[in-house]
């Protein structure tokens, strides 16, 4: 089993700023990819970005050159730093990983993008 406790969300203007972090504990060693996630109101989840072992990374249209997934070095922290935040990028940011028995959920953090 892996636990997922996310971190890092808040209140902030557009254009501004914000770094989420994701913090891994458990059975980490199997690991083998990190992601983040998102979902607003009304609206289905979606991918955000992914972090593979080998340090392949992948983004969702809307956020590439504006986010950079990180991190995951020693299979227990990934970070997604958001820059030029909009007003739809207003969501509840979940981490997510997958090893070789399943996939794994954070309780969510709430970003909100707002002047």
């Amino acid at each position: 089993q892996v636990q997922l406790v996310e971190s890092g969300g808040g209140l902030v203007q557009p254009g501004g700023s914000l770094r989420l972090s994701c913090a891994a504990s458990g059975s980490i060693f199997s690991i083998y990819r990190m992601s983040w996630y998102r979902q607003a109101p009304g609206k289905q989840r979606e991918l955000v970005a992914t972090i593979t072992t080998g340090g392949l990374t992948n983004y969702a249209d809307s956020v590439l050159g504006r986010f950079t997934i990180s991190g995951f070095d020693a299979k227990n922290t990934v970070y997604l730093q958001m820059n030029s935040l909009k007003p739809e990028d207003t969501a509840v940011y979940y981490c997510n990983c997958a090893d070789s028995w399943g996939d794994y959920w954070g309780q969510g953090t709430q970003v909100t993008v707002s002047s």
